[in-house]
Formats: C-alpha cells, structure tokens, sequence
C-alpha cells in the first residue's frame, strides 16, 4: 500500500471516538505521526474522560506508529495553542489540522435556549477558527523561513445540516454553515503560504447520528465512519496540493464536491417596491429549488 503522508504531522480533534477515530487510524497507517485531541464528553459535550484519546493513541502503536494524547479545548483559545505546540515540541513540526470535534444539543427554534446555543457554536465554529488560526501563524512563519511553501493542510468539518438545512438544528447548521464559509475564505488568504483549506460534509452513523431514525444493516455499513476517512487521508497528502476551497460530501455511498450558493435569475432593480412581487415570484420560479439533507432539490 502506498503511503500517503509518510513522515507527515498531523493533529485530529474529536479523534477519541467515531469519526475522527477513524481519520487518525488512517492517517498513522499512511505514515502520518498524530496528535490525538479529545477531551471525551458525552454526545452533548458533558464531562470528559481521557480513554478515548488513550485508546486511539494505544491502537495507532500497536500498528506501529507514533501518536500522543491533547485533551486541550479546541474551544480555548489557549488551549488550541498548546495543542498546535505541542504537535511542533513532540514531531518537530505541524503539516495537517483536521477539524473535527463536535457535540450536539439538537432543539427547533421556538424552544432552543442559550446554553445550546453557545455551546454547539462554541465547540464547531470557535472549535474550528481557534486551532486553524494558532497553525496558520506557524506555517505563515515557516513559509518566511523557508522562502517557499509549507504544504500545509486544514481540513475542517461542515455538514450537509449546514450547507442544505435541517430540521431542529439552527444552531448546528449555522455553526457548519459558518465552517464552510470559512474554508473558503480560509483557503483564499492560505494559498501565498502553500496551505490549503477544505472542509468535509460527512454523512457517517456515529453516537451523534445513530439515534435519529432505524437503519437497515446495509444502510449502516454504507454509513460506517472510516467511509469518510480516505478523502480526508489524500487532502492531507502532498497530491492535493492545488485541491483546496471546497466542501466535500463523503459517506452513505457517495462522495461529491457541494457546488455552494451561486447566483441564480438576475434582473435590472426595480426602485418602486409596489411592482416587485410580480417580478420577485418570477425570478422565484425560474430559480433553482432549494435542496433537502441529500442534495437534491426539494418538492
């Protein structure tokens, strides 16, 4: 098997369980040398626990690799910096950042209260800037010291609830939501240093996923986590060098590239807000549908 990210460095958030388990598996038998970050709360970010994290780190030395234990925030601003510090103080340097912790505290609006709120926003968006900023300041320095390229990689974690909606999750769609935007903007300011930014939409049954609704056995097998794993593997690898602003859906049998929000029926304004409806329904019924959880368009 060719390894991919031999003698790569990289750090997994949430890899104590399900699908960052699985990226940070596939990484270390790639080649990649792991930091393993999670601090181990329930599905709903409650207490922690370091044995996940020990447990992967233990799994990725029996196959011979090299990995450690982070059990920092992501959400810490802080606390995301020593975890980028300590991937450069144990491997020397810091090539790849997957973004992938998670909670969920799922409520449709009317009954949503504050803490649900600020913690899914806190864990995904703030859990996603905090760790990409403190690596984009490494590699923006190591670009300057090599005069050159860094090949460095950040591959964060939306969501199809983000990018198409979903029923009783504002909080979290708009945290992915958020995350896709910022890979692309992400990507855009990154390139001058030779880092791209991508983010995954993973459709995976995990403990987050597996109460929503009864699945046949096959529909499991085809939403196994480590499904979503190999795109993540070859976006960290050297080949994707000139692959980066876009979102991925992997998972369930598929695997596309999100096209995002392009513009649709365009016409001159109108300045007098009496003759709009007519002209608004017409644009309305020439434009695309908006798409439901599997990308297609709505009914």
């Amino acid at each position: 098997m060719s390894r991919l990210c031999e003698g790569r460095v990289a750090i997994v958030t949430g890899a104590g369980r399900g699908i960052g388990r699985e990226h940070a598996l596939l990484l270390a038998k790639h080649g990649a040398r792991v930091v393993v970050n999670d601090i181990g709360t329930s599905g709903d970010g409650v207490g922690s626990d370091e044995t996940p994290a020990q447990e992967v780190v233990r799994a990725i030395k029996e196959m011979g690799g090299d990995a450690v234990v982070n059990t920092d925030n992501v959400a810490d601003f802080l606390g995301a910096k020593r975890m980028v510090d300590q991937a450069i103080d144990t491997f020397g340097t810091l090539d790849v950042l997957v973004n992938n912790a998670g909670i969920l505290r799922d409520r449709v609006l009317v009954n949503m209260v504050e803490p649900e709120w600020d913690a899914v926003i806190a864990v995904h968006l703030k859990g996603t800037f905090a760790p990409s900023r403190h690596a984009a300041a490494y590699w923006r320095n190591k670009s300057k010291e090599i005069d050159g390229p860094v090949h460095g990689r950040i591959i964060n974690t939306s969501s199809v609830s983000g990018i198409y909606g979903n029923t009783g999750q504002t909080n979290y769609g708009a945290a992915k939501a958020g995350i896709a935007a910022f890979s692309i903007i992400a990507a855009r300011e990154l390139k001058r240093y030779g880092v791209t930014v991508n983010a995954m939409a993973p459709q995976a049954l995990t403990r987050m996923t597996e109460g929503l609704r009864e699945r046949t056995e096959d529909e499991k097998a085809a939403m196994h986590p480590g499904r979503v794993s190999p795109t993540v593997v070859w976006l960290a690898s050297l080949e994707s060098s000139e692959f980066t602003g876009r979102v991925i859906e992997a998972g369930s049998g598929l695997l596309a590239i999100a096209e995002g929000w392009t513009r649709g029926p365009t016409v001159v304004p109108e300045e007098d807000p009496a003759k709009l409806g007519p002209i608004l329904m017409g644009m309305l019924a020439k434009a695309r549908k908006n798409t439901g959880m599997n990308g297609l368009p709505l009914d």
